[in-house]
């Protein structure tokens, strides 16, 4: 039975994909004061379409699609939060910091809705577009106590796809850094707790 089905090679074969980590520059340590609260990092709302390994472009206009036979090591909103865990940190400012993968209890929670995480073209010039609109939630009542839009651009220079992921990588050291700097400067986090 097995052999017959070994031998036959009327089914198409499926292109080979190539997988990709989403590049990171290491980031800095805390230079300034410490804030005295654990920080719980979750993954980020989004739509079906950005919700995957794929990874997103728009060629032109109002039409999205992928790049064909690439793909991520895991899905977008992993990826970002896996990013922004990883520059938090780094950074050591919070006394500790998890994701929602780890189910642990923490004070505040860092979170918010993706709406962009594509390669956007217009003619033969490319960018990468990632779209951020992050809530700080005071995890005891719920409360959202901090909120910002992030939109980073990054040009992709070249048309291969290590190019495209190098863009990406930058995008999102781009976007990690801003977030931190956001919470840094956030007066809400440093007043006591209830």
């Amino acid at each position: 039975m097995c052999l017959p089905l070994a031998a036959c090679t009327v089914l198409p074969q499926p292109p080979v994909s190539q997988v990709w980590l989403l590049p990171a520059q290491p980031g800095t340590s805390a230079s300034g004061q410490a804030i005295n609260r654990s920080l719980r990092v979750v993954q980020p709302n989004t739509s079906q379409f950005i919700n995957s390994s794929r990874i997103a472009v728009q060629p032109q206009d109002a039409e999205i699609t992928v790049y064909s036979g690439s793909r991520w090591s895991d899905s977008v909103p992993v990826l970002v939060r896996n990013r922004l865990t990883q520059e938090l940190r780094t950074n050591g400012r919070f006394i500790s910091v998890s994701s929602d993968d780890d189910n642990l209890q923490a004070d505040l929670e860092l979170g918010g809705d993706l709406s962009a995480f594509q390669g956007v073209y217009r003619g033969k010039k490319g960018e990468v577009l990632i779209q951020f609109d992050a809530h700080l939630v005071q995890t005891s009542d719920r409360r959202v106590i901090a909120s910002q839009r992030f939109v980073i651009r990054q040009p992709i220079n070249g048309r291969s796809m290590n190019e495209v992921v190098a863009a990406f990588g930058l995008a999102s050291d781009t976007l990690a850094a801003e977030t931190l700097r956001w919470l840094q400067n956030t007066g809400a986090i440093r007043s006591p707790l209830p």
